[in-house]
């Protein structure tokens, strides 16, 4: 039995969820998520409680199962509060800046680069080595930051490059004389 699949969703208030079938739609203050739940998983509303069940003891519905229910607890956290991921530069002459909606980073390349923001996703720059991208979709946050953070990844004898904020970069000794 899946631990995770058997806890119930709930819903909060000012968040709307509508089930078509094994299509589920989120709607919340911060936008709208939709997602096909797999045919091995029935769906449920009862209240404001969304439940989540296997239609068979399957393998694969039961890896499903928790999958599922995992998807749609992080679409309506999603619509209600929003995910975000921090990264912090370091180095000598690391920087970041917005140009209107477009994050420019220097980096220590010959020239600056320059990343759109995919649909959903925002940047913001606190500070100049500070990188904060927010948005409703877990995945695509997670993704648009290890996108960032593999452009130059902290290296191990001076720390230096993109890092997650909170990360420990495990580092080495120099050569010795």
């Amino acid at each position: 039995m899946s631990r995770i699949g058997k806890k119930t969703i709930t819903v909060p208030k000012g968040v709307t969820v509508t089930l078509d079938g094994q299509n589920v739609t989120v709607k919340g203050p911060k936008g709208e998520r939709a997602w096909t739940v797999a045919e091995e998983v029935e769906i449920k509303q009862e209240g404001d409680e969304l439940s989540l069940t296997p239609r068979s003891d399957t393998q694969r519905a039961r890896a499903m199962w928790g999958l599922s229910r995992t998807l749609v607890d992080n679409m309506v956290t999603g619509v209600t509060s929003g995910f975000e991921k921090s990264l912090e530069l370091v180095g000598v002459g690391y920087r970041a800046a917005m140009k209107g909606n477009a994050l420019s980073l220097q980096l220590g390349f010959s020239h600056e680069v320059d990343i759109d923001p995919p649909a959903g996703v925002s940047f913001a720059v606190p500070k100049q080595t500070e990188i904060k991208i927010s948005g409703s979709d877990k995945q695509a946050v997670g993704q648009v930051a290890a996108v960032i953070r593999k452009l130059r990844p902290p290296e191990p004898y001076k720390g230096k490059g993109v890092r997650y904020a909170g990360e420990t970069v495990r580092r080495k000794e120099g050569k010795k004389k």
